[in-house]
């Protein structure tokens, strides 16, 4: 591992910088950032927190991890990552509370991100509602200097 540990915004700190808005039959995550890479993180805990509130989800050290994603252009990026974190909350119950995109390689379109949190408990843990899948509808990324939001809506 031997990189340096990244620093967080901590969703339990209320630091929240994401949104949800109404669509059909679905939910639109808006999230956004002082960069691209924040507002992908960003988006990644709005979608964690639509399924359980993210105020209660602690920090362990032993569910930390590190997700490599990769696509063919940014919507592809941003569709695969929000799809492995989804998938990682389906297979393993694990909510990140904290998640800090380190790398955004916009040559190559990898990313690398940094995640903590702790797996889901039935009972202990609020159930918010369940997310399917990530889609491509609507989908938008915008980015300018020191500002950057996405729009993903996702199945429910």
């Amino acid at each position: 591992m031997g990189e340096s540990m990244p620093q967080y915004r901590s969703a339990a700190e209320g630091n929240f910088l994401f949104e949800y808005l109404d669509h059909t039959a679905d939910i639109q995550i808006h999230a956004w950032g002082c960069s691209l890479e924040e507002a992908f993180a960003n988006a990644g805990l709005g979608m964690f927190n639509y399924m359980t509130p993210l105020s209660e989800i602690a920090k362990d050290p032993s569910c930390s991890r590190y997700f490599d994603v990769e696509g063919h252009d940014e919507q592809s990026l941003l569709y695969n990552f929000l799809d492995e974190l989804l998938f990682v909350f389906s297979t393993e119950l694990l909510v990140c509370c904290e998640l800090t995109v380190l790398t955004l390689d916009r040559a190559t379109w990898k990313i690398r991100a940094f995640a903590n949190g702790e797996k889901f408990e039935r009972g202990r843990h609020a159930s918010g509602t369940e997310i399917k899948a990530i889609t491509y509808s609507a989908m938008q990324i915008t980015e300018k200097e020191h500002d950057a939001e996405v729009f993903v809506i996702v199945d429910i």
